[in-house]
């Protein structure tokens, strides 16, 4: 299992990974793998590979499309086969106000773009967090946080509505009050078949409630996802101790794009986005600043550490009540 970066600029570097495995024109700024007890032998050039863009969202559409175009476009160019945006990756407002005023319907000029982006570049988007104006906006003025998957032929394939809204206050990092602009989602969607497995769609907050994972896991997902946009608090003390809570326990890789930087005035979020693989092991992840990092999918390792470690066998719903339960 390989893992590494790349820092957006015009000029990439070879790099030599490891023997027998170079990467043409990219800057590699670190790699991880695996311990050795659960390394398997398949070539990692069979595996399928995924990228994961983090970026700085304004409320500036149309700026936002070019920065995440361009990551989008990179990632093609590398041989990704699906590319992660984070939650926001549409804009970032000021106030509630100016959220519901930018935000648009699925059928809306902006997700037009992302639907022809994919299907020029030929490959699945998974776009993290969509302002989304609902058949219900005329009565309710409010909107969904709507997580999209596209394929490669631009189709929307599944839409998750989150959830869990984030309604918090944290002393250092400002109040968060999402239900102010948005409803939460009425149900979890079930995985989806893509061409690196299957994969269970959530946002950002929702990875603090496990029922929610192991609902996920226990369907079929192989991959979950938590686009996000964490806080510059909750960020160095939560971020990656929940992401690999959650891939050990479900026995699910976890990609987990993220928003980072100064969006303006009022907002920062942390960053380092980041992939996880099954065994709780970060495989890659982001630095500071926009970019994109890149990973294999490694499905049979997945199985093989499933079947080493059944815990999901071992499961006791009897004493449990309805947690983990898998979807109806």
């Amino acid at each position: 299992m390989l893992g590494f970066i790349v820092r957006p600029s015009h000029q990439f570097l070879s790099f030599l990974l490891c023997p027998g495995l170079q990467i043409p024109r990219l800057s590699v700024l670190c790699a991880q793998r695996r311990p050795r007890a659960m390394a398997i032998s398949s070539s990692s050039w069979e595996l399928p590979l995924v990228a994961v863009c983090q970026v700085t969202s304004t409320p500036d559409k149309q700026e936002n499309f070019k920065t995440c175009a361009e990551l989008v476009r990179e990632a093609a160019r590398l041989g990704a086969c699906l590319a992660f945006l984070p939650e926001a990756f549409d804009f970032i407002a000021r106030d509630p106000a100016e959220t519901l005023r930018l935000s648009e319907p699925l059928g809306g000029n902006l997700l037009g773009e992302y639907t022809q982006l994919a299907r020029e570049c030929g490959l699945w988007l998974s776009l993290g967090g969509f302002h989304e104006r609902g058949q219900d906006w005329e009565q309710t003025q409010k909107i969904y946080n709507c997580h999209v998957l596209l394929d490669n032929k631009g189709s929307v394939v599944a839409t998750y509505r989150k959830t869990h809204l984030c309604d918090v206050e944290i002393p250092g990092q400002g109040p968060m009050h999402e239900s102010n602009s948005t409803i939460p989602g009425p149900s979890l969607e079930s995985p989806v078949s893509t061409p690196v497995g299957k994969i269970g769609l959530a946002i950002c907050y929702d990875m603090r409630f496990p029922e929610l994972s192991l609902a996920l896991a226990q369907a079929g997902a192989e991959i979950l996802t938590y686009p996000s946009a964490f806080g510059s608090v909750t960020g160095p003390a939560h971020w990656e101790v929940l992401l690999r809570a959650r891939a050990i326990e479900t026995q699910c890789y976890v990609v987990a794009a993220a928003q980072c930087g100064r969006h303006h005035e009022k907002r920062a979020s942390y960053g380092h986005s980041m992939v996880v693989d099954p065994w709780g092991t970060v495989v890659a992840h982001c630095p500071e600043g926009p970019g994109l990092c890149l990973a294999r999918i490694d499905l049979r390792y997945l199985r093989q550490l499933r079947q080493h470690l059944p815990v999901f066998e071992h499961r006791r719903p009897d004493l449990y009540g309805t947690l983990g339960h898998p979807l109806p």
